[in-house]
């Protein structure tokens, strides 16, 4: 079964095959109910759960009053690919990532790119039979830096995720989370023991645009926040600007003003470009002067380190040193052009750059 998967990897696709053995692995993050109920305590909709029956996420189901995951040792989508496409900027630039994920979400982003995985059930797709220990030699083999939980939502393959990162970091392994953010304090304090990354999707900044656009709330995506950000573990944001949704420059700069006060003024955050996609397909694509318009918004209000993301060759995919000016590091789209940083400092004029750089 590696070796496929290999061949797979190498040709950064998933050829169609069987569908997954529905066998499942007991869920952490939930208590029993009478009449043989759940509660899944894993994210915030804490679903109570009937026998028989799934969490909206739809790949967690209640066995006899036991909760089982559907989708351990299962990823419906693996690739190799730059770790620059997270997007993470300040996390071993130039490196590769093998990107990982299974079927299933807990939120229901009307503008999803990668909604024919998110959106689905794990047996309408196909998938591979691939152990935590399957991923980690692969990375090995491989000689991948990285494993990134990713293109679905790794939060509702927590035990995968977590069982994989754990190994990984026993043999030299780095992992990175991409994810919305939408998971309970006490299982995301264990996952930031574990990983080294987390770049969290800051949808919105508004009660109503998370209501109405991605099925879901606000407030537990800020709280993820704050404890990643307390944990050490490397984290960046990006926030997707959607014309007309979230695009208004009062909300970006209460945003801006919320991170550089909760987070941090050193915190990476990207605004990205939104193209038609899913449900909103009549949308139009962000104007770049838009995303212009955030970065200099994020910048006023005192913030770092700020990007434009999806508008290759963009002058603000670059880093610059916020002491001396320089790019110490030059991008181009996912490639990395020029690395100016030494020891994690700015080579021309010595000052630290947060991140992990080595």
């Amino acid at each position: 079964m590696l070796k496929s998967v290999l061949t797979a990897l190498l040709v950064m696709a998933i050829t169609p095959g069987r569908m997954p053995v529905m066998s499942g692995h007991e869920a952490s993050f939930y208590h029993g109910l009478s009449k043989n109920m759940v509660a899944c305590d894993l994210c915030p909709r804490r679903c109570v759960i009937a026998p028989g029956g799934r969490g909206v996420c739809r790949v967690r189901e209640n066995r006899a009053g036991k909760l089982y995951s559907l989708v351990y040792g299962r990823p419906c989508s693996i690739s190799r690919e730059p770790i620059e496409k997270a997007p993470l900027f300040h996390f071993l630039p130039g490196g590769m990532r093998i990107a990982l994920a299974t079927a299933g979400c807990n939120q229901s982003c009307k503008y999803c790119q990668n909604w024919e995985i998110s959106q689905a059930r794990p047996e309408d797709l196909p998938s591979y039979d691939l152990s935590p220990a399957d991923v980690v030699a692969l990375a090995v083999k491989e000689k991948v830096p990285i494993i990134c939980f990713t293109f679905s939502e790794p939060v509702i393959f927590y035990e995968y995720m977590l069982d994989i990162a754990r190994l990984a970091r026993g043999r030299g392994i780095r992992t990175a989370v991409v994810t919305g953010g939408y998971v309970n304090p006490e299982p995301l304090e264990q996952l930031c023991r574990a990983v080294d990354a987390i770049k969290i999707d800051l949808k919105g900044f508004t009660p109503g645009f998370y209501r109405d656009v991605c099925g879901s709330t606000l407030e537990p995506v800020l709280e993820a926040c704050r404890i990643v950000a307390r944990s050490g573990t490397h984290l960046e944001l990006v926030n997707l600007v959607v014309p007309a949704l979230n695009d208004d420059t009062a909300t970006i700069r209460s945003m801006c003003r919320w991170v550089r006060e909760n987070l941090g003024d050193t915190v990476p955050i990207h605004f990205t470009r939104f193209s038609p996609n899913y449900r909103l397909q009549n949308s139009p694509p962000t104007p770049v002067s838009t995303l212009e318009q955030a970065t200099r918004i994020a910048r006023a209000e005192g913030l770092e380190y700020v990007y434009v993301g999806n508008v290759p060759g963009h002058k603000e995919e670059n880093t610059l040193c916020p002491k001396c000016g320089r790019t110490v590091i030059k991008r181009s789209g996912f490639s990395v052009l020029e690395n100016n940083l030494k020891d994690g400092r700015c080579r021309f004029c010595g000052t630290r750059i947060p991140g992990t750089w080595q």
